[in-house]
């Protein structure tokens, strides 16, 4: 059993939050929900090359999402209070999750996205304690 939320935990998810608003920030989320449905590396390739507006907008909001997901795995947030609102976290990772295999052998780097990958999957198996049929539907709602 994790430790219980505290006041800590809620301004950081705050401070999360509001960094998401941030113009920059907001563009790279839009054009990642709408138009990111990328399934291979050669898909990002040319969906964002590199260089480019969207691969920098990619970049950008799979970082912040690791990032986060670094909080949650090193026990600095607490992960129950954190997936009653971040969702897009469990997005991000199903739209990033058939690729990243393939991006960590061509960058040599087996850790790339970890944080990511860790609180996708326990995201994905708290969402499912919701009920069997509530990731599944997410799932397929989002990919």
């Amino acid at each position: 059993m994790t430790a219980r939320p505290t006041y800590d935990d809620a301004n950081l998810i705050l401070r999360l939050y509001d960094m998401r608003r941030e113009e920059r920030m907001r563009k790279a989320r839009a054009w990642f929900t709408a138009n990111f449905k990328v399934k291979t590396l050669d898909d990002l390739q040319k969906v964002a090359p590199v260089g480019s507006d969207e691969n920098a907008s990619y970049r950008m909001i799979v970082t912040y999402w690791d990032m986060v997901g670094s909080f949650i795995t090193s026990g600095v947030l607490n992960k129950e209070l954190f997936f009653e609102s971040g969702r897009e976290l469990l997005l991000v990772w199903e739209r990033v999750r058939g690729f990243v295999p393939s991006m960590r052998e061509a960058y040599k780097d087996p850790n790339y996205l970890k944080n990511l990958e860790t609180v996708g999957a326990e995201f994905a198996e708290y969402m499912k304690g919701g009920g069997a049929e509530t990731y599944e539907a997410f799932r397929k709602r989002v990919t």
